[in-house]
């Protein structure tokens, strides 16, 4: 397991190196030390800087969340950085897809006109696995060194019982990007709710300056206009047979939350979603597609606590309520969120 983490490691840290990287119409700063040059420029001018991290892998998800930091920010920049210390030894880690050429031409052509400006995406921050994680980097959580973040309490529910390392990883990380990038704003996906919530209580309580909690926004989900699945990087995985099940999960979400809206208990609510999954399940069989769901939840958006199986939206009083699950087709696994309540407490 230790060759294998060390080849993604040099893998990852090749992939960055100056003399591999494409032609761009966009500045690339691929260590902290020339980031911080041209931020410093910035703090200089009096500039916003709106922050968009990312893994890579663009798709329109993420391209809405850099139209909006375009719109918000007199600067915006995205960051490309496959964080191997969110993926456990079994994950993923070596195929995440990487597509730096084609995420930088979409990038480019993002823009919006604030007045009489024409914003574009400023610059591109790819540091390199070794920039980020001076002391070494290891998959195994028991072999790691150095500093690393844990948001106590929190991490352990949701997404956290079936990963149970990867907010260790994904705090860290993005504690790392937000000390090297000092964002006024940053900007995360509705997808990853959990975590996004995460890392505003993060900012809340280390009195993060850059960006402040009431700056770390959550932008409502992007999904595709056709069947509502939730656009992810991970979709690339999914064959053209398996695709066709995959809305199974924002449907069962969206049966649960119309049950809740009409009084249902939780426990009644979440039968319900759990029926619709097995019913494609037995379909997508047929077509020898492969569904295991993972989890389907409602869980209090503020502590993550699982509501008691008797509640009901009246009894939930005025926290909004985090409806989540995660379902494998086939290989991939694949992992949505509706929020019910009061939105706009999450969504800003």
């Amino acid at each position: 397991m230790r060759r294998c983490v060390t080849k993604a490691y040099i893998f990852l840290h090749r992939s960055m190196s100056t003399s591999s990287l494409p032609p761009s119409p966009i500045p690339l700063l691929t260590s902290v030390a020339s980031y911080r040059r041209w931020r410093q420029k910035a703090f200089d001018e009096g500039k916003s800087v709106g922050f968009v991290p990312t893994m890579g892998a663009l798709h329109d998800g993420h391209l809405s969340l850099v139209q909006r930091s375009l719109a918000e920010n007199e600067l915006t920049v995205l960051s490309i950085f496959v964080n191997p210390a969110q993926f456990a030894p079994h994950e993923d880690l070596a195929t995440y897809p990487r597509t730096l050429p084609g995420d930088l031409e979409l990038l480019t052509a993002q823009q919006v006109t604030v007045g009489e400006a024409v914003r574009k995406a400023s610059a591109v921050f790819l540091p390199s696995v070794q920039d980020m994680y001076p002391s070494g980097i290891s998959q195994d959580v028991s072999a790691q060194k150095g500093a690393f973040v844990e948001m106590k309490g929190y991490g352990h529910q949701m997404e956290g019982t079936s990963r149970p390392t990867f907010f260790r990883g994904v705090v860290t990380v993005v504690t790392k990007l937000f000390n090297a990038v000092q964002p006024t704003n940053a900007y995360f996906g509705q997808k990853d709710i959990q975590q996004a919530l995460l890392l505003r209580r993060l900012c809340k309580d280390l009195l993060f300056p850059h960006p402040e909690a009431d700056h770390v926004h959550i932008v409502a989900t992007t999904r595709d206009p056709n069947d509502g699945l939730a656009l992810s990087s991970r979709n690339a995985y999914l064959s053209a047979n398996e695709r066709k099940f995959a809305p199974a999960l924002y449907k069962a979400l969206q049966y649960a939350e119309s049950a809740w809206s009409n009084g249902e208990s939780k426990d009644r609510c979440i039968s319900k979603a759990v029926a619709v999954i097995d019913e494609v399940k037995v379909q997508a069989a047929i077509d020898g597609v492969d569904m295991r769901l993972d989890y389907i939840e409602m869980n209090d958006s503020e502590t993550f606590d699982v509501l008691d199986a008797s509640s009901n939206h009246q009894l939930a009083g005025d926290i909004p309520v985090i409806l989540s699950g995660a379902l494998w087709v086939g290989k991939t696994r694949l992992i949505d969120n509706i929020v019910v309540g009061d939105l706009k407490r999450i969504i800003r």
